[in-house]
């Protein structure tokens, strides 16, 4: 849920009835329903906030703008191509980038740079966010896939130059995202209304019609996305505000706990099967089906969540997977087959992972500009402080196999289940005691409520966190 009130006074909208208004196949439907700004006194409040904010795309607000569904879906569509695109580009260059390592350890890398196991370790509208995020992360499986064919190769030029192959790997791929990089500084536009440039072409993306469409339905879902500006830094009491919002912590806790389990085999799956008797391209060919369904499993596991409007309970589904795989590493006995550890290492990296569904899980329970932009970089935080940690659980005293390491990730694994059910029904005990004052108010103590108080972001009354 997003916000209640009654007809006038609602801010945001239900899950079910967001998802109502352009999923119900009616091509007819037009914006002309209700929404945040049907009230007048509603939509002048908030054009005092975007105008004293320097919103940058409040030429555009439109409290009466209509538009069809029709057009609506045509404009998404759009706008994945423009935008959605090239930033999946951008993931899969990233990625690349920053995954190549897990696949030069498997070509001797880390005794040619006189390391072993235990120095290797590193860090790293509201309702369409969490499918576009998973699109976003399918470039992480393909970019190991694609990666894991080019290692394959690329490695095999070891001795040229008297190089490693891992350094042509790292050299090779880096140039690749240097490119993308420059082409993205001048491709990406600011703003939907800011896509006129040399580059771009001087009539920009987007017509005007297309230009109002955007900005009405971006600030129909959530009304305090205009309440700051493309060039406003958050400044430090705005920062100590946002870290102050305790009921986002859940969250962050989850952030931290929830990709241990995984990070070290994906980190270690090549050199491990390089230590149990696989060759170099072996091993980074071998890698290809885990991350093909993992891809997979992300897209259904997104999709779902937002189908059901369910996260706590489906992302739970990622570490649920990953039990039975890890148990079975530690129960069986050292000798089993090779195969059948690689078997068992694949399926638990097949697990369906969650990330998009907890960062547009995050998203929305921030309810504000200032908030998501802070509770998106410390929910990442905590995300790479947990790597940090995953990275030192397999230790150069416990391989090939890793039996205790294995041990660890069971228990890590059998918390973090319980975790997921912990967050959920704090978030669904936050929106009971938020109903009790919301309801303890009369009508007209609501609507004062709405246009005149100072209370911001998930600290609104009017607020209702997602679950």
């Amino acid at each position: 849920m997003a916000a209640v009130g009654d007809s006038k006074g609602v801010i945001g909208k239900t899950d079910s009835e967001d998802q109502g208004r352009f999923d119900s196949g009616d091509e007819t439907a037009n914006s002309s329903i209700e929404h945040p700004f049907s009230d007048p006194e509603i939509a002048d409040r908030w054009r005092k906030v975007y105008e004293n904010a320097q919103y940058e795309n409040r030429h555009r607000f439109d409290p009466s703008f209509t538009w069809t569904a029709q057009e609506e879906k045509k404009l998404v569509r759009k706008i994945d191509f423009r935008i959605c695109l090239w930033a999946w580009v951008m993931f899969l260059s990233l990625d690349f980038h920053r995954r190549n390592i897990n696949r030069a350890i498997s070509d001797n890398m880390l005794p040619e740079v006189g390391m072993n196991t235990n120095d290797f370790n590193y860090g790293q509208t509201s309702n369409e966010l969490p499918i576009r995020l998973a699109f976003f992360w399918t470039a992480l499986s393909t970019s190991n896939i694609l990666g894991s064919l080019l290692a394959a190769g690329i490695l095999q030029m070891r001795g040229v130059l008297g190089w490693g192959g891992w350094r042509w790997l790292f050299l090779l791929e880096a140039i690749g995202t240097f490119i993308i990089g420059l082409f993205s500084w001048v491709l990406m536009p600011p703003g939907p209304c800011q896509t006129k440039s040399w580059f771009r072409g001087k009539n920009g993306w987007f017509n005007e019609r297309e230009e109002y469409i955007m900005v009405n339905r971006l600030l129909r879902d959530d009304p305090s996305k205009g309440d700051m500006n493309n060039r406003e830094a958050v400044n430090l009491s705005k920062l100590w505000k946002a870290v102050k919002d305790w009921e986002q912590w859940p969250l962050y806790i989850i952030g931290l706990m929830v990709y241990i389990p995984p990070a070290p085999f994906n980190t270690y799956l090549s050199f491990i099967l390089r230590q149990i008797g696989f060759s170099v391209f072996e091993a980074n060919l071998l890698a290809i089906p885990s991350q093909f369904l993992y891809a997979v499993n992300l897209l259904i596991i997104t999709w779902l969540s937002e189908r059901v409007k369910e996260r706590g309970m489906l992302s739970s589904l990622s570490n649920i997977w990953i039990f039975p795989w890890v148990l079975a590493l530690v129960v069986l006995p050292g000798d089993i087959s090779p195969w059948v550890r690689y078997a068992l290492i694949t399926g638990l990296l097949s697990y369906p992972y969650c990330h998009a569904i907890l960062v547009g899980w995050n998203a929305k329970n921030s309810n504000s500009v200032r908030t998501r932009a802070i509770s998106a970089a410390l929910y990442n935080m905590f995300v790479q402080t947990g790597n940090i940690a995953a990275s030192n659980i397999f230790r150069e005293d416990d391989q090939p196999l890793y039996r205790r390491g294995n041990r660890v990730i069971l228990g890590i694994t059998s918390a973090n289940i319980v975790l997921f059910y912990i967050v959920k029904a704090f978030y669904v005990w936050r929106n009971k005691v938020r109903d009790a004052r919301w309801n303890a108010l009369t009508k007209e103590q609501q609507q004062d409520y709405i246009l005149n108080t100072t209370d911001e972001g998930q600290q609104r009354l009017d607020f209702r966190f997602a679950h």
